[in-house]
Parts: structure tokens; sequence; C-alpha cells
């Protein structure tokens, strides 16, 4: 299934993308696709119902981040070894893990924001997994079976707060609209091999980023079994598991960052694809 949320911000239904791509509303099952609704039992009925009879959303609505109520939005860095090479940085020996403020969290195709004065935002494709089934203390071998889903995200970076401005990752990760997520959340049994993913990334149409999950450091089952000794996961929960090579930061001779009025594209296969624009923050 891939399943999203539509509507005004704050106002978001569930929905379900149907065969021909069409949106079908999910309201009378479930009240959004967040939380208990991501549970293994939820997943299953949900996927018994037949989308035909479910009512067909008219127009061409907003399209939200495909989960709601994020509990915890939990990234990974340096998770390709070619990328923490062009960040002159060695390949980690243990995940590296940082947050995004939930409050980063944007639809997919929704404004980004460059914050004030700032001079080096850049961008970042990532895979996304979605927790379904809670636990901590996970062992790798069955990790796989708490994995809601896969999603697609842009990991929005502000190098100057993120490196340069007194330490601590996460600051410079989560400003406003930081955190698109979707367009639709796949559902785990739709995803044959989550290590065997394309996923690429373009500014103004000039292709930067194009990488293959099958260059991850650390794989799903790795990390999940790794956070779940430092915390609980809990369904809903959102892990952004890392970035190709070919972000701004990396271009040679001189780096490439973001500014107001430029467009992002990015996707991953079988994921979908984002389209943001920039906009400079009030």
């Amino acid at each position: 299934m891939k399943l999203l949320r539509y509507g005004e911000k704050g106002q978001e239904k569930p929905g379900l993308l149907d065969a021909q791509g069409n949106i079908r509303d999910l309201s009378a099952h479930i009240a959004d696709v967040a939380g208990k609704a991501l549970e293994p039992a939820s997943l299953e009925a949900l996927s018994k119902i037949d989308p035909a009879s479910l009512p067909l959303v008219s127009g061409s609505p907003r399209i939200g981040a495909c989960v709601g109520q994020v509990g915890k939005f939990i990234c990974i860095g340096l998770n390709y070894a070619d990328h923490a090479a062009e960040s002159g940085l060695a390949v980690p020996s243990e995940p590296v893990v940082f947050n995004k403020w939930t409050s980063a969290i944007c639809g997919p195709n929704d404004d980004v924001e460059i914050p004030r004065g700032s001079v080096k935002t850049d961008w970042e494709v990532e895979l996304g997994v979605v927790i379904g089934k809670g636990g901590r203390y996970i062992d790798e071998s069955n990790a796989l079976d708490h994995v809601a889903g896969y999603c697609v995200i842009n990991d929005v970076s502000e190098r100057e707060w993120q490196l340069e401005r007194g330490g601590t990752w996460d600051k410079g990760k989560g400003f406003d609209t930081f955190g698109p997520i979707g367009p639709w959340l796949v559902t785990r049994d739709e995803v044959r091999d989550p290590h065997q993913l394309s996923l690429w990334l373009e500014v103004d149409g000039q292709r930067y980023q194009n990488g293959n999950t099958n260059t991850m450091v650390f794989q799903i089952p790795a990390l999940i079994a790794y956070l779940s000794r430092c915390m609980s996961l809990q369904p809903g929960d959102v892990i952004s598991t890392g970035t190709p090579p070919g972000v701004g930061l990396g271009v040679k001779p001189e780096p490439v960052f973001l500014r107001a009025g430029q467009r992002m594209r990015l996707g991953i296969e079988g994921l979908g694809e984002q389209q943001q624009r920039t906009v400079q923050a009030d």
C-alpha cells in the first residue's frame, strides 16, 4: 500500500493511493497515518480493504507529510562512505545519530525556508524508515519486522549552524521546513529490498545526487538494533538513514548552497518524488 495524508496544514486526512494514482479517503478506517494505525495488525486490516470501496478524493489537494504525530525524527549521519569522503570525515565505526526537531516536518512539496542570514543551506536526499512495531533491544535478525514502511526524506541542512556554531549537528538540521517527508509511505511488503534503491536529487534541473542504498555503511536492520539500545522505538517514529554523495557542501572546487527562488526535485525508486521551492524565511 501507499499511504498518505492530504489537506491543509494541520488538517490532513488519511488517504491511500490506488493503482490508478487516485487518492482514496481512509478517514472511516483510521484517524491518521500515525501511531497505532501503523502497527502490523492495523496495516494488515487496511490491506484487505478494496480501494475502489473508498471515497475518491477529487481535485489536487496538498499532500502533507506521510506520517503524522511523529514522536521521534532520528537521523543517521555519514552513512554512505563516499559522502563521508566528500565531507572530509572518516567513515564512522558506529552509527552517527542526531535528531531533527518534529517542528521541521513538512509536506513533500511544501516550500523550504532559507533561515534568516543563512548562506549555507544544503540538501540531502535520504531513505526514510517508519517504525510500525515498537520495541527496545531489538535483534538485528528480526529488526525489519518492526518497519511499517519506507518514504522519501529531504534532510535539509544549514551547514554553518551544523558545523561552525559550537557543536551538535541538531541545530543545523532542525529549522522549520527542514524535514519534507513523503509523498507517501510505501508499506514494507511492497519494497522487495530497501538496500537496492536508487535515489537522486536535482536543484534547478541539475542533478547533484545520484546514488543507491546499496552503499550504506550501516544497513537498516543494524540501525534499528543499534537505536533500540539507546531508546525505545515507537510506532510512527521516523529514521532518516543518511545521504549519498553530491551534497552542496561537497561540490568542488567551491561548495554550492541554496538560495531563495530555487527548486529542488528528488526521489527514490518506487517511493515517489518530492519538489520544493526555496523561499526566504520571514
